[in-house]
Order: C-alpha cells, then structure tokens, then sequence
C-alpha cells in the first residue's frame, strides 16, 4: 500500500496502528484455523479417546485433563444461573417471557461466573489450555486418518 499518510482515511490509520495489537488477541484464529478450514472435517471423538490421549502425553494430558474439569464448574454455574434468575423473575414478574429472557440471561452469566470460579480454583491461569487442545487436535488428526 503505497498510500501516504495524509490520504488514508481515519479508519485505515487507525487500524494500521492498532493492527498488530488486535492479531496478538485473535491468535486463537491461527492456532485452529488448520482443523477448521479442512476439506473433510475431522470426526467425533469421544471421552475414551480423549481419556487416550490424557494417558499417552505427559505434558499436555494433564493440562487437557483440567480444561475439561473446569467446564464442569461452568456448566454447574450455568445451571445455578439460569434456574436461580428464572425463579426469581417469575417470583416478582409472574411474566413467561420475562422468566425465559432470565432463564437465558442466567445461563451466561452462570457460565461466565463459573468458568471464572474454575480459573482460580483449577489455577488455569498458569497452565497453557489452547496449547493442550492444539496437541490434541493434532494427535485425534494424525490417529484418525492423518492430514488432507
């Protein structure tokens, strides 16, 4: 792009200086994008081949093993959520859809409170959970028929 500074619209200059700060938080695109954008999607996996590739590495097994721990937290939190904001809604409201939008609104904000709760109880914060997932997406694709 060979344009000067003085004719590029605010927007381009602006991305232009914040660019390589937005590709640093958006990573997550290039660590999956090679499993996402196959010809032929990968197949299911199920808990016993997860529990396979827990056993056979020793650095991101245990790691894999902890991020799966810990959507448990988020998925209880998520249950508490949404009944507790739903009854509670329905309590004052006595509205249908008012109890649904909480039942709803609830359900996210139990997953978010409870996957925070699984971050300080699990300490995942020190552990490196994209990197487990990347071994094991890498693992499940050479075990179930290799690369396309």
């Amino acid at each position: 792009m060979g344009e000067s500074a003085e004719s590029q619209s605010f927007f381009r200059r602006h991305w232009e200086g914040w660019k390589d700060f937005w590709v640093e938080r958006f990573s997550i695109i290039d660590n999956y994008s090679r499993f996402i954008k196959r010809e032929n999607p990968l197949p299911s996996w199920s808990d016993s081949d997860v529990e396979a590739f827990i056993a056979s590495d020793p650095v991101h097994g245990p790691t894999l093993k902890t991020a799966r721990e810990a959507v448990k937290f988020a998925a209880t939190g998520s249950v508490i959520g949404a009944v507790s904001t739903a009854a509670i809604s329905w309590k004052y409201s006595r509205s249908p859809h008012g109890a649904l939008l909480s039942f709803g609104a609830g359900a996210v904000f139990g997953w978010t409170f409870g996957q925070e709760f699984a971050s300080h109880w699990l300490q995942l914060y020190r552990l490196d959970t994209m990197a487990a997932q990347v071994k094991f997406l890498e693992w499940w694709e050479n075990k179930a028929g290799g690369r396309s």
